[in-house]
């Protein structure tokens, strides 16, 4: 189909000289290590930033995962530079874990350990052995996932907390920012706990030469399974088909009655990824039906222009109309995995009218790298980062990757 050849050719193009290009050209910090921490929305740098544990973990999965696509030396130095700042950084040498923030001179100023950074370590850690066979990156990666099985399972209702004490002992703000409700569970920290556990199951998998005792192998399958069952009978709204957000410990919905149609569709195809890498048939003919409901129920969300608008607070009637940058990257990926897998024609077309609004809305042509987001007025969001804490190249560099590499299979 020329749409889609059009469309794979498009996304490569973003990704090699828009995204990556950007944080090759401007952002990696040759004084200090690894990537810098921040640019502000107008495009001014800031080296003195503090680096995020989220970033860094985000930086080595896309020039990993990159790297394994395309076969960029280029691709593979800027994943080797994250690599290396983790392991020298941000890996906690006393207590393990990671931290949650570092100086730009790599000092530790915020220790907490927050899992969902964890997850994200593991995430990038995990696609750099999968496309180099890097031992010592898979065990990195493997020492993270216990951490969190042993630090974070709460055994009593199942699931994941969200933080502790740098000695893992119980903290009182959990909060992953000052954005979210305070909560001890959320459907944000379990998506990205099953997002590189998927990951590192497909390494394992992929890369049989790569040692692992075969009993973190059957822990990593068994987590696996019960991260899926959490999606299917805990955080999704069995009423609604939105996934709730934030939960107390037995998993009573707290915090209100929220939707975020960004989480909605990328929970989507990434619980449909975890169950086709589990590859069990019962396991997929269960989550395939809850695939399509989310992704339906997603559609609210949808606005006339092609993108798709960030959250609601339905007690409120409060809606986040902006169009976040992460948000549309996610929902082309999510309705192109629907197109792929079902044979939806539909979702097709939401897929592409979302790809034509970020090329027409959020891609900084001259500068490099998206805009944060434009509200519903199609202003752009100069306030917000157009690199740092949250802003990193995963989304949307994820996004083209995905494209890349499903149309090559088409």
């Amino acid at each position: 189909m020329e749409t889609l050849s059009q469309l794979k050719a498009e996304a490569e193009e973003v990704l090699r000289n828009n995204i990556l290009s950007f944080w090759l050209g401007q952002m990696v910090d040759r004084e200090n290590g690894g990537f810098y921490g921040q640019m502000r929305g107008d495009g001014s740098l800031v080296p003195q930033a503090n680096k995020g544990g989220i970033l860094a973990g985000r930086i080595l999965w896309s020039f990993s995962a990159a790297y394994r696509v395309l076969g960029n030396s280029e691709y593979l130095q800027g994943a080797t530079r994250a690599r290396d700042y983790i392991l020298s950084y941000f890996i906690d040498p006393q207590y393990g874990g990671t931290y949650w923030e570092v100086d730009c001179t790599g000092r530790p100023v915020n220790t907490k350990k927050q899992f969902y950074c964890l997850g994200f370590m593991i995430y990038g850690l995990s696609e750099y052995a999968r496309a180099t066979g890097d031992q010592a990156a898979l065990d990195a990666a493997v020492r993270l996932f216990q951490t969190i099985e042993e630090q974070a399972w709460e055994p009593q209702y199942g699931g994941y907390i969200e933080a502790k004490t740098r000695d893992w002992q119980p903290i009182s703000d959990m909060r992953l920012s000052d954005k979210d409700a305070n909560y001890p569970k959320s459907q944000n920290t379990h998506l990205h706990i099953i997002e590189p556990y998927a990951n590192l199951y497909r390494t394992l998998r992929e890369r049989p030469s790569l040692r692992v005792a075969p009993s973190v192998r059957q822990a990593l399958e068994e987590a696996l399974r019960r991260l899926i069952d959490i999606f299917c009978t805990k955080i999704l709204n069995p009423s609604t088909h939105h996934l709730d957000l934030f939960f107390e410990n037995d998993w009573t919905r707290g915090a209100g009655w929220l939707e975020s149609y960004g989480h909605d569709i990328e929970c989507s195809w990434l619980l449909h990824e975890a169950a086709l890498v589990l590859g069990d048939g019962e396991v997929l003919s269960r989550v395939e039906p809850v695939v399509r409901q989310v992704a339906k129920a997603s559609e609210k969300g949808l606005n006339p222009d092609g993108s798709m608008t960030h959250e609601a607070n339905l007690d409120t009637g409060e809606v986040d109309a902006d169009r976040h940058w992460w948000v549309q990257a996610e929902t082309v990926v999510g309705f192109l995995n629907i197109y792929q897998h079902f044979g939806d024609e539909a979702a097709l077309q939401k897929a592409l009218r979302c790809w034509n609004y970020i090329k027409e809305n959020l891609i900084d042509y001259e500068g490099g790298e998206w805009w944060w987001s434009r509200d519903a007025q199609g202003r752009i969001n100069y306030a917000e980062d157009k690199a740092g804490f949250w802003k990193c190249p995963y989304h949307n560099s994820r996004m083209c990757l995905e494209i890349i590499e499903r149309l090559s299979l088409a």
